[in-house]
């Protein structure tokens, strides 16, 4: 049974976001993520080359719903071209902002937004739409730890989206990184700018503090990462820290 039609299950389905897009406010800081829409953004280590879109469940911790820099993150991560299924439970709408269509880039020309009345309604709508392998991916946003997300729920997303071969974000606010079924899981903040190279005033390219706590594809780290290089993210090791990719040195 296709999302669409169960609509009436405590949903409110928008499709053809780019007409939307211009008729709807939205949340300054999501409207705000049009251009990382556009750059070739990659998860940072080890990573599948450009243009991979990675068929798995990622869990991801944002470190304030006000903070929206994980869009651009995780839309790097997918493949323009398909339609894109957004789902979002009331309180992350309420708390957060409704997602934007139109700064969404390239993949906001295809939205597909499903408006959840709770958890549990936006959990059924992720794995009713993790079926249908025409989509580009699934992005879900939940609140809190609702009861309805526990360990079956989450493997039962993991095992659909690698079924269909259609990547999945479970976006986390407020939330404990409990027992879960992902792939991989993250937690992601804005950083400071980099410095304008012609204005001291201005912003630079923007950069995050990325965090993998757990993962099945890769080793686990902390990076600062960028859009400052061409087609794949840049890693920065802290000041005063060892060479990315050399291994600890002993002191002594």
């Amino acid at each position: 049974m296709s999302v669409a039609s169960r609509v009436d299950r405590g949903f409110r389905l928008v499709a053809g976001g780019g007409a939307r897009a211009a008729e709807e406010s939205c949340s300054p800081a999501k409207a705000g993520v049009h251009g990382g829409a556009k750059q070739r953004l990659r998860a940072p280590g080890p990573r599948p080359s450009p243009g991979c879109n990675a068929a798995i469940l990622s869990e991801l911790f944002a470190s304030s719903p006000r903070d929206a820099g994980w869009t651009g993150f995780v839309l790097a991560q997918l493949s323009p071209g398909k339609p894109l299924l957004w789902v979002q439970d009331r309180m992350a709408i309420r708390e957060g902002g409704r997602v934007h269509a139109a700064g969404l880039g390239p993949l906001g020309r295809d939205l597909i937004h499903v408006e959840a009345r709770d958890a549990k309604a936006a959990l059924w709508a992720m794995e009713e739409g993790l079926r249908c392998p025409a989509l580009s991916g699934v992005v879900g946003e939940l609140w809190g730890d609702p009861q309805a997300l526990d360990f079956t729920a989450t493997r039962r997303l993991a095992v659909a989206a690698e079924r269909s071969r259609v990547a999945c974000w479970l976006i986390r606010f407020q939330g404990t990184a409990n027992l879960s079924g992902a792939r991989e899981r993250w937690r992601l903040a804005s950083a400071p700018s980099l410095a304008h190279p012609f204005d001291p005033k201005a912003p630079g390219a923007p950069r995050w503090e990325a965090d993998l706590f757990r993962s099945r594809r890769r080793l686990p780290g902390q990076w600062v990462v960028g859009d400052d290089a061409p087609d794949l993210l840049a890693v920065a090791a802290p000041d005063g820290d060892r060479a990315l990719g050399e291994p600890q040195r002993r002191a002594g």
